[in-house]
């Protein structure tokens, strides 16, 4: 329970749930369980069915603090998971029974103290309620709307020892209502996400009550300064009827426990409402740092007030040190800075569960596989979660890009011409953006992984909303940036341009379509500037997961009919509802697939060379004179089970575009322009530095040395840059080959970074005057289908304990023949034969070179065996 103690609490699903608040004002109790049932089964007469007593014995009982109806439901058992996600049976769950209001209820005891207050706090129902209490509205659905849209209503004079509350929550519209809406994502879920998605709380409080705890920090970087200003924030309500003074006490903790605490004494008058304010200076500050620069120390800030030497309220947040800035550079493109230094943001557009159901050890493994892969930024996109994923992300040092969403209700303005349904906001809906952005602030502010608010997506808001929008981040003291949105078609004056481009594409690319840059305004999506949302929209899960969610007949219309519409795609009536670009693609460059093995080795291929490139290419041309600045992967993670746009798949397994982009966001690393032919250095650090080594080797499809040598160069943080030329070596190559690029440092021997290329000896030729928005058409394919003629090549695989002795192994790969092994992919499986999941590993999906031996490194619970499959070698299985 969020920075509260619940004391006895007693859990009656059936029955009442008896909720004690601490004996110490200012703490909160959620609402912990439901009986909900539909408004056509219950009836509604909310006071009748708001009065304790009520036979709730036929209503759904919920064990859950927070969930939509058909979250609810699921949990419950009513429906299952596994059936709704397989083949296209989502299709007939019966949507109809969620086009009515439904009731939430809950009876709770609760020892009431005299002089005290008492506050039911809500953060957001969907689309919006009726609340009630003992019989009494407290909330009508013009006040309780929208999904991000907090309100605190004051229920002393209502509540009892024995009470009873009811919310009616009203269906969900994505085009009339501010809700967490899917786009072309996926399917919609049956209920659109109706319900109770965030928390509701009973607080406590004295005669005086705090409003959210703001932390605001100051500090000097990068430079060392031996000093930080911290000023804690919060608006005091005296809520007696007479003057009352009041004793302001702030402290902030560090985590080794170094307390700084300061007083002071305010006065406030009748029912006046204050901003309190208390600073002070910490000394030899511990600063955060995203994960891949430093470590994540955190501060607790507290503030209470007390009148007559008791403490009436008290809020605490949890907050970082650091400094985090933006700004839109001479070509018009944004770039950030975390403590002062350039921070180039790789990451992807992050998705909430199609349900809405949080489950923070999931998320957990999200953000570690995340940075795992090497990325550094999420983006939420309108999926702005609860609470938790913020704390999550400061812990491990993920930064996180949150804003509103595009393409429904939230973008409905008079000058943007891409909606179906286009309802423009009226003064109601204007006031529920307010109530919306200050509860997401309050919620966000203090959390040092923030990197940015984006107030639009694909279009930005009308001038009235973004006054709203501005006047809210200046109140609150944000220190964030602020971004109009997520494109460059225009901007509102107060927030300025947003330097964010989103030109896609969203559906496959061949992988020199990111070097190519100029003329940039004919490159849309190439590896320049900041890309809000881009990816050749791969994600191919591999078969062990497939066939968790597919039917016979829906895998072998993967490879049997590549133009069909596919129900785990996008919706039906999306630009990517099939295969048909991908697939013309996968056919022309690797040839026709001879079975659905054939097909999901061919698509892995294709997926790791897309987004390695994809990221090579925006790490290579950090330093360019116009520099990739920024990129968010379309996307990250899937609502429910996809056959696309994702690294790693629903089941947190991750396949070729996992590996790919692994391989092109490594912190020291050698990557290779299709393009130009030539190897760039990358330094994604800001503290190593020195000599190291840099060896190209160029072989044939059989095993022969066509080139080789070895540099030597000095490397700088955060830096990258084209350290040489190899296009006349491959000027010769009539075939397919093979390009090794390893980085290594020069004393120690390290190898820091391996990189295996298979090239054509054409590149793909790009349409670009024929591009759409989505993708830009291929002309003439590369030609790879020298690939399905290899000699086979024999790899030893042998394994032993983790040398950090972490639940894991090393895995041995060593090539036996004269040929090289190519695509070797290696699956970790439990003794029943299940993948471990999640499982991290060093690298995936490899090439050796003829004899070359290779370690890798793996980490997964309940391991008991490795799958090894490749291109050109007999499929295995080894036990561990």
């Amino acid at each position: 329970m969020r920075g509260c103690e619940l004391l006895g609490l007693l859990l009656g699903l059936r029955g009442a749930s008896a909720i004690s608040l601490d004996s110490k004002p200012g703490h909160s109790a959620t609402i912990p369980s439901w009986n909900i049932q539909s408004s056509a089964k219950a009836g509604n007469d909310l006071k009748t069915l708001s009065k304790t007593g009520v036979d709730t014995s036929s209503w759904h009982h919920i064990n859950s603090s927070r969930c939509t109806l058909t979250g609810c439901l699921l949990q419950e058992g009513v429906y299952h998971e596994e059936d709704w996600f397989y083949s296209e049976n989502l299709k007939s769950v019966d949507a109809s029974q969620f086009r009515v209001p439904w009731l939430y209820r809950n009876e709770f005891s609760l020892e009431l103290s005299p002089g005290k207050h008492y506050f039911l706090q809500t953060h957001g129902i969907t689309s919006k309620a009726d609340i009630f209490i003992n019989g009494n509205q407290i909330a009508n659905n013009l006040t309780q709307a929208g999904s991000y849209a907090g309100h605190k209503y004051d229920v002393s004079d209502i509540l009892d020892k024995q009470n009873a509350l009811v919310v009616r929550v009203y269906p969900t519209d994505y085009n009339y209502d501010f809700a967490l809406g899917f786009v072309d994502w996926n399917p919609y879920p049956p209920d659109n996400g109706t319900g109770v998605w965030r928390d509701i709380e009973l607080k406590q409080t004295g005669p005086v009550a705090l409003d959210t705890l703001r932390v605001i920090t100051e500090i000097d970087l990068p430079s060392n300064s031996p000093t930080a200003n911290v000023t804690l924030k919060s608006t005091a309500q005296n809520l007696e009827a007479h003057e009352v003074i009041v004793e302001l006490n702030g402290k902030v903790t560090s985590e080794c426990g170094q307390s700084y605490t300061w007083k002071q004494t305010v006065t406030l008058g009748a029912l006046q409402s204050k901003e309190l304010v208390l600073s002070t200076t910490l000394k030899k500050p511990k600063i955060w740092w995203p994960q891949q620069w430093g470590k994540q120390p955190l501060y607790t800030g507290q503030l209470s007030v007390s009148v007559k030497d008791e403490v009436s309220d008290e809020v605490n947040a949890k907050f970082g040190i650091r400094k985090v800035a933006s700004k839109v550079n001479s070509h018009n493109d944004t770039i950030f800075h975390v403590n002062g230094l350039p921070f180039q943001v790789l990451g992807g557009g992050y998705s909430a569960d199609m349900f809405l159901r949080w489950d923070s050890e999931k998320f957990t493994k999200q953000a570690q596989l995340t940075l795992d892969l090497g990325g550094n930024t999420i983006r939420l996109e309108g999926k702005n979660e609860h609470p938790e994923l913020y704390e999550i992300a400061d812990k491990l040092g993920l930064m996180v890009l949150a804003g509103w969403e595009c393409c429904d209700k939230w973008e409905a303005w008079s000058f943007n011409p891409d909606l179906a349904v286009k309802v423009e906001w009226t003064a109601k809906d204007y006031a529920i953006a307010n109530a919306s952005v200050k509860h997401e602030i309050s919620m966000q502010q203090n959390h040092p992984s923030m990197l940015g608010f984006l107030v639009g997506s694909d279009y930005w808001p009308d001038d009235r909303a973004a006054a709203i929008y501005y006047s809210a981040f200046k109140e609150s003291g944000w220190q964030i940036p602020v971004i109009a949105s997520a494109s460059k078609r225009s901007y509102p004056k107060i927030f300025g341009p947003s330097g964010m481009k989103m030109d896609g594409p969203y559906d496959w690319v061949p992988p020199n379509y990111w070097y190519n840059v100029e003329p940039s305004e004919d490159r849309l999506g190439a590896a320049f500037g900041f890309g809000s949302e881009l990816g050749a929209g791969v994600g191919t899960p591999e078969m062990s997961s497939l066939k968790k969610f597919l039917s016979k007949e829906d895998l072998d219309d993967l490879w049997k009919k590549p133009n069909k519409g596919l129900y785990h795609m996008s919706t039906n009536v999306s630009s990517f509802y099939n295969r048909k670009i991908y697939n013309d693609g996968l056919w022309a460059r690797y040839g026709a697939p001879t079975s659905l093995e054939d097909y999901l080795q061919k698509a892995q291929m294709m997926d790791y060379e897309a987004t390695r490139s994809q990221f090579e290419s925006v790490s290579a041309f950090w330093n360019k004179e116009r520099p990739a600045t920024g990129l968010i992967y379309w996307m990250l993670n899937n609502a429910w089970p996809s056959l696309h746009w994702n690294l790693f798949d629903y089941y947190l397994h991750p396949a070729g575009s996992y590996f790919g982009a692994k391989v092109g966001s490594r912190l020291e690393h050698v990557a290779y322009d299709y393009l130009k032919k030539s190897v760039y250095l990358i330094n994604h650090s800001i503290d190593k530095n020195g000599t190291r080594t840099v060896s190209v080797d160029v072989i044939d499809k059989n095993g022969k040395s066509l080139y080789s040598t070895t540099k030597t160069i000095e490397t700088k943080p955060n830096t990258s840059r084209n350290i040489f030329d190899i296009s006349k070596p491959l000027k010769s190559a009539t075939d397919v080959v093979f390009l090794r690029i390893t980085l290594a440092t020069t004393d120690e021997k390290t190898v820091l970074s391996r990189n295996v290329y298979w090239l054509a000896k054409d590149l793909d030729i790009l349409d670009w005057e024929d591009s759409d928005w989505f993708f830009t058409p291929v002309t003439k394919y590369a030609n790879y289908s020298a690939l399905n003629k290899l000699q086979s090549a024999e790899v030893s695989v042998s394994t032993r304990a983790a040398k950090d002795k972490k639940q894991g192994a090393t895995i041995i790969l060593e090539n036996k023949s004269s040929v090289p092994a190519v695509f070797v992919a290696l699956n970790l499986v439990d003794k029943d034969g299940q993948d471990v999941l999640p499982v991290l590993w060093s690298d995936n999906y490899v090439t050796l070179w003829p004899r070359e031996k290779l370690e890798l490194t793996v980490e997964g619970a309940g391991a008991a065996a490795v799958e090894v499959k490749g291109k050109n070698l007999q499929s295995a299985k080894v036990s561990i």
